[in-house]
């Protein structure tokens, strides 16, 4: 499958720090990747509403759940790009991770499967003082560049 890489930006500022950094990342895949850019601050999504004990879950058609919805289905790598607020990433990317909680349980989607094999990345930037903080963090033009570990269900055991 060629990689098609889905930057999701949830800064509360366009051009900031963070989205430099992905996009100086992203300068450094090979020719030819395909990317989507979508900015959750331009493209808002509305409060999740969590109905996995009801049955009546639709796959969306319109608006920007309907997008990144397709958005994320179609990417191979998905990388999430937020400054790091308070320990954790933003709440516009929050309310987008809530949604997968959802995904997975609408019909004809096959969210799980689907997204089965794919990469998840993660960009943010440090404003501290102290750099050692950062030291979990990659520089940009070698980022994906590297093969991601797997990610797996922490309770599942296959």
């Amino acid at each position: 499958m060629t990689r098609r890489f889905l930057f999701v930006l949830g800064s509360s500022r366009s051009d900031g720090n963070t989205e430099l950094l992905a996009r100086r990342a992203a300068e450094q895949l090979p020719e030819g990747v395909e990317q989507q850019w979508i900015d959750l601050a331009a493209h808002p999504l509305p409060d999740f509403e969590d109905l996995r004990h009801d049955s009546d879950h639709v796959r969306p058609t319109r608006g920007n759940v309907a997008l990144l919805l397709d958005a994320t289905l179609a990417a191979t790598d998905v990388v999430i790009v937020s400054p790091l607020y308070w320990y954790s990433v933003s709440a516009h990317v929050k309310r987008y991770l809530d949604y997968w909680s959802g995904w997975l349980r609408t019909p004809g989607v096959d969210f799980k499967a689907t997204m089965a094999g794919r990469t998840l990345w993660g960009v943010t930037a440090l404003a501290h003082e102290e750099q050692e903080v950062a030291d979990p963090l990659v520089r940009a033009k070698t980022f994906f560049a590297q093969d991601a570990p797997l990610a797996r269900f922490p309770y599942e055991t296959d």
